[in-house]
């Protein structure tokens, strides 16, 4: 889980992480017939205006797991934007997430900024090197050393139009033209940013700016001679590394913020051993359960999509 917004913190020495992971495990033993090892591991962390939290359980106990921080602002210590980064390892197979909150602004060249933003958190998150499960190599030191990485947050790419123009197409739902002119799509086809890394259909509107506990965009109360901040998905979920496929993308429908939160469920192929993956044995009969408890409130994945 990621979250991003204003925060208190104004230092890198100033994140919130408890003394150690909070852990309660049975051993194999302790459990009945049928019955698989019960182990929780959670390890929440704030930062710079962004929180991430992991949970692990007795299917799958990490190897290790150990955590980046990076901060934006002058000399990265004020501001509300940055970055926290999770390093863990599942049996044999390195996972890393990025929780992060880009610069913002909807000025032509903005985007630049957010671009850069990203090639910082790539050159400057690094992980102590620790021994894997197995004892015969180490973890990897950099985001993109890992097996599987999902990066997540507002990265606050703008959509390059003007808000009556991107409010219209909004109310058609016609998201293939808004993505069309999607700063974050544009910037990945001209291979600026987020080479290679991947995303699901988007199927639901816009996810930012919001009125204050409504459903209205934050334009739709300004008179027409204001500011107003054209609609735009904000917030994203990004994955890189083979593997990894997404079963859903969707947002919720929280109130608590000018933001609407989005959802993402991954089947992950963690390797077990050297020569074999572990794999799930029903792709579809998993989709079909996860989906039970996602924040479905409009069926936006079941729009058509232009």
């Amino acid at each position: 889980m990621g979250v991003t917004g204003p925060s208190d913190y104004s230092r890198p020495s100033d994140y919130s992480r408890p003394s150690d992971y909070s852990r309660r495990s049975s051993l194999d033993g302790d459990n009945g017939p049928g019955e698989s090892p019960s182990t929780v591991l959670y390890s929440p962390i704030s930062y710079g205006g962004s929180y991430s939290a992991s949970t692990e359980d007795g299917y799958g106990r990490p190897g290790y797991s150990v955590y980046s921080l990076s901060g934006k602002g002058l000399m990265g210590y004020l501001g509300n934007k940055g970055s926290i980064s999770v390093s863990m390892s599942l049996h044999q197979t390195s996972f890393c997430f990025i929780c992060s909150h880009l610069t913002s602004g909807q000025k032509e060249g903005d985007e630049l900024r957010r671009n850069a933003d990203v090639m910082e958190i790539l050159k400057k998150t690094r992980f102590p090197r620790v021994n894997n499960n197995t004892g015969d190599e180490k973890s990897p030191e950099t985001i993109l050393e890992h097996d599987q990485v999902i990066w997540l947050g507002d990265l606050n790419y703008r959509i390059a139009l003007s808000y009556r123009a991107a409010k219209a197409l909004v109310e058609m739902q016609n998201w293939r033209a808004l993505l069309e002119n999607d700063q974050l799509r544009i910037e990945q086809r001209r291979r600026r940013v987020f080479v290679g890394w991947n995303e699901g259909k988007i199927y639901f509107p816009p996810t930012y700016k919001y009125s204050t506990n409504s459903d209205r965009y934050a334009g739709d109360d300004m008179h027409a001679k204001d500011k107003r901040r054209t609609p735009a998905w904000c917030d994203r979920i990004l994955w890189y590394g083979g593997g990894l496929h997404q079963l859903s993308y969707v947002r919720g429908e929280s109130r608590f913020s000018d933001h609407r939160p989005v959802y993402g469920i991954f089947w992950a192929e963690v390797e077990s051993s050297p020569d074999q993956l572990r794999k799930s044995t029903s792709y579809s009969s998993s989709r079909i359960e996860v989906e039970e408890f996602l924040p479905y409130s409009h069926g936006y994945t079941e729009l058509n999509f232009f």
